[in-house]
């Protein structure tokens, strides 16, 4: 079948996944702060919390100690992950019933691609209000979604009503709704990238189009070209229905270079915690099977060290950031920490929810000394 002129993207997001279940297998919870996550006296974090909880500043990755001092009453609740992964199943049968073409972003979203599909007369707002509608009556929790022209779009757009809300961005609106975003709504533009953004003057997509191809070059490099595109609503990424991940990696750029080992060390715990949450969204078709660390010095050079390993262990990391501070002790500007992964699955559409140990490593952080 030839790809039609236009694509119709649409993303799906869960609101509040996992404190959704909770509340919704215990209607007492109803109303009231909720947060699912690890224990407060043992270094747990917050992997995801209601609306009622983030009322007071409560959000996933922060300690759960911290949490509880936001919010003196709030309930945090072990995860039954034997419990996500049914309800993931559930949501992925009724996606099937729309299209084959779905590509799972992380345990609780995923991109659905509808250009061809019959239903409805082929509208994909329709579909999206179907969808949303289903997995209401048959699983019990909402689900946001956002319907765009490409897939950079409809994320923005599920994310723009929450929560359980709908956001349709046709093709001729794009460039009106592009023209008012903030740059930091662009895929890949973090927080560094957005300073030198606003550096530049520029803090919208509007007046990033005042920057040419050639200038945005000389600034950012090759992500110079993604940045022009983006900023116009240009995104022409297929939904891939069988993408396999091959690693996992975060990495933080400093405003000042880190001068010495113990610095170095330092930027671990924020580093494992980023690393944690994204390993939580894996399914359970991976397994970990090395892991590794990246610097990049202050003369824009950059060195990798790995080893093999089956668990993510911050000690680990300790260990491959000294072995590189041995080998070269120079200032770095940037560190990134990572894992390589085995998948023991053939390439088909897989669970939204990872492996239980990864989940479980996601919520408890073992600090090494």
């Amino acid at each position: 079948m030839p790809r039609p002129a236009q694509r119709k993207i649409i993303h799906i997001d869960c609101d509040c996944f996992y404190a959704a279940v909770e509340i919704r297998d215990d209607p007492s919870l109803r109303g009231r702060p909720v947060a699912v996550g690890g224990d407060p006296g043992r270094r747990g974090v917050i992997a995801t919390c209601n609306y009622e909880a983030r009322r007071f500043g409560v959000r996933s990755a922060i300690p759960s100690s911290q949490a509880l001092r936001l919010c003196p009453e709030l309930v945090i609740l072990k995860p039954d992950f034997d419990r996500y992964r049914h309800v993931s199943g559930q949501i992925q049968e009724i996606f099937r019933q729309y299209t084959n073409i779905i590509e799972p972003l992380s345990l609780d979203e995923a991109f659905l691609d509808v250009s061809t599909s019959e239903l409805f007369e082929n509208s994909a707002t329709r579909i999206a209000i179907a969808i949303r509608q289903q997995v209401a009556e048959q699983v019990g929790i909402t689900v946001s979604a956002g319907v765009a022209p490409n897939k950079f779009l409809a994320k923005i757009a599920s994310d723009w009503n929450k929560p359980d809300g709908l956001c349709v961005i046709r093709p001729e609106q794009v460039e009106a709704f592009v023209r008012q975003l903030p740059v930091e709504k662009i895929f890949g533009v973090g927080r560094v990238t957005a300073q030198k953004l606003h550096n530049l003057g520029v803090t919208t997509c509007e007046q990033l189009h005042e920057l040419s191809r050639l200038d945005l070059a000389s600034h950012f490099g090759s992500f110079g070209e993604r940045l022009w595109q983006l900023s116009r609503g240009i995104d022409d990424r297929p939904v891939h229905s069988s993408r396999r991940r091959k690693s996992v990696s975060v990495e933080r750029t400093f405003s000042e270079n880190r001068l010495s080992a113990p610095q170095w060390q330092a930027a671990l715990p924020e580093l494992m915690e980023s690393l944690q949450q994204r390993m939580q969204r894996l399914d359970s078709h991976y397994l970990i099977h090395g892991l590794l660390i990246k610097v990049r010095y202050s003369d824009f050079t950059s060195a990798t060290r790995e080893t093999a390993a089956t668990l993510l262990d911050e000690g680990v990391f300790r260990k491959l950031l000294t072995e590189q501070w041995e080998k070269r002790g120079d200032p770095v500007r940037l560190i990134g920490i990572g894992v390589r992964l085995k998948d023991t699955a053939a390439p088909r559409q897989g669970d939204l929810f990872g492996e239980e140990k990864l989940h479980a490593l996601a919520l408890q952080r073992t600090h090494q000394t």
